[in-house]
Order: structure tokens, then sequence, then C-alpha cells
């Protein structure tokens, strides 16, 4: 008989097992930027994280911030400079100009600062919903749902949404989901991609959601 779907009473279980799971994992360099809750660094290294592997992404963000750390000092910097900085992050040229257009457009419209609303973030040059929810979560403690590739295979692999697209798993998420795992939600998923959920061939034979987990659209797997 086919497992069913997790449901919202299995979400409970879901975290706990997830946080066993991340308990077990070495933080990578980039949780550093993460810890501080600046919200200028986390927007900027999730600019730079964007089809970036992790330690990539962690190392470009160290170069760039031990350089120009706050939005002044980035709005100074010649283009190229930041984009030699960010090398070999993925489209390094194209964040390092939306780098810039971010700092200059924080200095022009916000005083310098980081906005707190979703909105306004998303006004920004190369923010959309993902990095915008970040931040939120992260720097100022809204709760928001950062779905990124993991959250939204997870989470349908799970069944515990059943959509197509991330804005999709997204409003799905916040119906299923209590308030208060809004936020750690997408840490706790990507921790587990990244270890156990891989996109292809999971590690389903030993994987702590294995008992209750439908595998939906798991064709591979060891």
């Amino acid at each position: 008989m086919a497992k069913r779907g997790l449901q919202s009473r299995d979400v409970g279980w879901l975290v706990r097992r997830l946080r066993r799971v991340r308990e077990g994992v070495r933080p990578t360099t980039l949780a550093e930027v993460e810890r501080t809750r600046d919200p200028f660094r986390v927007l900027v290294a999730c600019v730079i994280s964007l089809r970036t592997k992790d330690a990539v992404t962690a190392e470009a963000s160290a170069r760039l911030f031990a350089v120009a750390g706050k939005p002044a000092a980035v709005a100074a910097l010649p283009e190229a400079r930041i984009a030699k900085l960010i090398f070999p992050a993925g489209f390094y040229r194209t964040k390092a100009r939306q780098i810039r257009a971010i700092a200059r457009q924080l200095l022009e419209r916000h005083g310098g600062a980081v906005p707190a609303e979703r909105d306004a973030l998303l006004e920004l040059p190369g923010v959309g919903r993902k990095t915008a929810n970040l931040v939120l979560g992260l720097s100022f403690a809204k709760p928001a749902i950062c779905v990124d590739t993991h959250v939204h295979r997870i989470s349908n692999r799970l069944g515990l949404v059943r959509t197509t697209t991330p804005t999709e798993t997204e409003a799905a998420l916040e119906r299923v989901l209590p308030r208060r795992y809004w936020i750690d939600i997408n840490d706790l998923l990507v921790t587990f991609g990244q270890q156990v959920c891989h996109p292809t061939s999971p590690r389903c034979a030993s994987c702590p959601l294995g008992s209750r987990c439908p595998r939906l659209g798991v064709t591979r797997s060891r």
C-alpha cells in the first residue's frame, strides 16, 4: 500500500527529525554570514548564492566584505572590482552589477539601511521572493518562508504540498506550517536536501523520514 503524504499533524514530527539531521552536520562558512544577522551582508550573500555552491558563496562573500561591508563602501567600488572579488560565483558579472545597484539604491532611497518590508526588498535589483524572505526571517525575525529548490522539491516529495512553482509552495507551506517554523524550515530542508534527500538518487534506505515519506516523484534511490 502506498504511503500517504505528510499531513499538518505530522509537522511537529517532521521538524524534530530534520533538526536531528542538522545537529550532525558541520555548518558551512556561509553560516557565519547568516549568524551576524546583518541585513546588508545577508542580502548580498544571498544574491551571490544564486546558482552557486555554498562554499563558493562563502568565500566570495568573505572577500567582498573584507574590502567593503557596508552599502556606502560597496557603492564606491567599481563594478569590475566587485566582479573580481566575487569570482567564481555563477553569473558574477551580472551579480556585481546588481550588488552595486542595490548598495546605491539603499543609499538613495532608504538612508543606507536595508528595508524590513517585503515589497521594498523586491524593488531592489536582483532580489526575488526567496532572497527577500530570507532577509526578513534571518535579519528581522519576521516570519517568512524562503523557498529554494530544496524546499520546493522536498515539500512535494513528502506530499506536504502539491505544487508546481516555488511561489505556490510558499503559499501552500504557509497554510500547513505553524508560523513558529516559517523562518527555520529553509535551513532545515536545505541541510536535509544536501545530506539525504538529493535531487537524484536520494538516500531513502537510511532516511530518518522513511517511515512516513511517500517518495512522490522518486524513480531512483539508494
